[in-house]
């Protein structure tokens, strides 16, 4: 498995749509949290999408994890591979 960070920015969701699919987008991406799936999410200040480290084979695994999202379709987003560096406490 690798990491990715993710960018996501939420496109052409209305507020009605949104506040609907809320419920169910949070207890999915409780279960990826809990599964290992997603290592750290951020929500932008101005509410407009998501900053998510998560676990995957490849770009291809990210998108078909996300995809169950009931926001993923209205998603941008910018995946970028990443490598944790471990800092030594001097």
């Amino acid at each position: 498995m690798k990491k990715f960070m993710l960018d996501i920015k939420l496109e052409g969701l209305d507020n009605e749509t949104r506040m609907s699919l809320l419920p169910r987008e949070q207890e999915l991406v409780k279960e990826m949290e809990e599964n290992g799936t997603i290592v750290h999410n951020f929500i932008k200040l101005d509410m407009s999408g998501i900053y998510i480290v998560m676990m995957a084979e490849d770009i291809e695994g990210v998108h078909a994890k996300l995809s169950t999202l009931p926001y993923y379709p209205y998603m941008k987003i910018v995946v970028v591979p990443v490598r944790v560096v471990n800092h030594i406490n001097q």
